[in-house]
């Protein structure tokens, strides 16, 4: 045997020795970081913890998220389900008296049987009343601002209790953090899943002391720079408890950036299912089995979270659709790529577009603020004149239609949505019935707005 050979088989023979204690999970959640905002993704910003966890694991270059606004992804991220199944399909405010559906099970609800112990530490934006909050939704604790931060009042809860009327966000970041610190800390011989979804870089943007003014990219960076020294504060707790190496941390974001904030090149942003809108920084570390220092070209989805979780933990999934993957596969180094079926790309109630490896299919698109640079949610949509078909492997930038070429790649993920239409909720169907009974939005016509960066 080769002496490589052998060393990649070390991290299985070290997870056979820990297999009394099945791993504990750590998922970081950004909001609106953007897919060219780490630095082991080309930023100029410095995130040396994140570049650590990247050098320490696995760097997904193709890693999209859910949905392209806040709660949406969310639900997405903790149920493995379409955010448009879970009763989720648009952004959650304060006037809005209730949240995801209850019957739908978290991570949180699915791990409990199974002895884990679990906190929610930030940003939820998935109902702030009580029977829609985490500690109703399978976690045992929660500490966080409910919604996202531009909202009023902003709230910053213990469980179900608000302990402050405004939250203090100069030091939001830090106090997430010493609250995540203090769960590692407290987990004991038990297994244990913190979900810690960051409330920045999301604006209103504020930085503590510490970090405010010391970054060459202004407020933005100062906030970036910060909630990398979160993720390296938490990596240190893993180590100094001794459960780093059995421990997987997923970090990532809701969806690409706002009005700040880097899309790596990729076109668009937040509110758009254009690449940059959707596509996200996508990072997992496990010692115990995942390879030091790979990068992987492979289609992955926060949807993605939940199947794989309950893959390796032995969780019975629920008896609902999961449109998510097991990707342990991917994250092991013994497959490149997985067989998957085309990934759904919804804004609100309406589809428009979807993704099978590295075609992406275009739809449908907002009417006329389609290429506005600000959320979308509850615009009306159109279905297309003609489908634009890109080869994202070729043309990362969504800019040369190449459907008239390749007609079969169209019929077949066109042939995918026909089948699973009919099985979402009667809203969803509603929705694309009348899409598809309304007249097509005319190809636009003269340049494109240049690509967001």
């Amino acid at each position: 045997m080769l002496r490589r050979d052998f060393l990649h088989l070390l991290p299985a023979a070290g997870l056979a020795s820990q297999t009394s204690r099945p791993p504990n999970i750590v998922v970081i959640f950004a909001d609106d970081l953007g897919y060219g905002d780490v630095g082991c993704q080309g930023s100029r910003i410095r995130t040396p913890a994140i570049d650590r966890l990247a050098a320490g694991g696995m760097r997904f270059t193709h890693g999209i998220t859910a949905n392209p606004v806040c709660s949406p992804s969310r639900a997405g991220l903790l149920t493995g389900r379409y955010p448009t199944r879970c009763g989720v399909p648009n952004v959650f405010f304060p006037r809005d008296e209730q949240g995801m559906n209850l019957d739908e099970q978290t991570l949180a609800d699915l791990l409990k049987p199974r002895g884990y112990r679990s906190a929610c530490i930030g940003k939820w934006h998935l109902g702030h009343h009580k029977p829609w909050l985490p500690t109703s939704r399978g976690f045992d604790s929660y500490y966080g601002i409910p919604y996202s931060n531009d909202m009023r009042p902003t709230w910053l809860m213990r469980d179900t209790e608000v302990i402050e009327e405004n939250a203090d966000q100069t030091t939001i970041t830090r106090r997430y953090t010493e609250e995540a610190v203090r769960f590692i800390q407290s987990a004991g011989r038990e297994p244990f899943f913190l979900y810690m979804p960051h409330t920045f870089p999301h604006i209103p943007l504020f930085a503590s002391e510490k970090f405010r003014g010391k970054s060459r990219h202004g407020i933005y960076g100062d906030v970036v720079e910060e909630l990398d020294w979160s993720v390296g504060e938490v990596l240190n707790a893993l180590a100094k408890q001794g459960v780093d190496r059995n421990t997987l941390v997923l970090f990532s974001s809701d969806n690409g950036p706002w009005y700040q904030g880097s899309s790596g090149g990729l076109r668009g942003r937040k509110g758009m299912t254009w690449e940059g809108g959707v596509r996200v920084p996508f990072i997992a570390r496990w010692p115990a089995r995942i390879p030091r220092g790979r990068v992987c070209h492979s289609l992955v989805s926060t949807l993605d979270l939940v199947p794989t979780v309950c893959g390796i933990t032995g969780t019975a999934l629920p008896a609902k659709p999961i449109d998510g993957s097991d990707i342990l596969p991917l994250l092991t180094g013994q497959r490149a790529s997985i067989e998957r079926d085309p990934i759904l790309y919804f804004m609100g109630r309406a589809l428009h577009a979807a993704r099978w490896g590295n075609w992406k299919l275009h739809i449908a698109r907002h009417n006329a603020e389609m290429y506005s640079a600000a959320p979308a949610a509850g615009r009306m949509s159109l279905l297309l004149s003609q489908p634009e078909l890109y080869n994202l492997e070729l043309d990362p930038d969504e800019s040369a239609d190449v459907a008239p070429e390749n007609p079969e790649v169209v019929q077949r993920i066109r042939a995918h949505i026909d089948q699973v239409i009919p099985g979402f909720p009667e809203d969803i169907r509603q929705a694309w019935k009348t899409m598809l009974d309304t007249p097509t939005a005319p190809r636009p016509t003269g340049t494109f707005p240049a690509k967001a960066g």
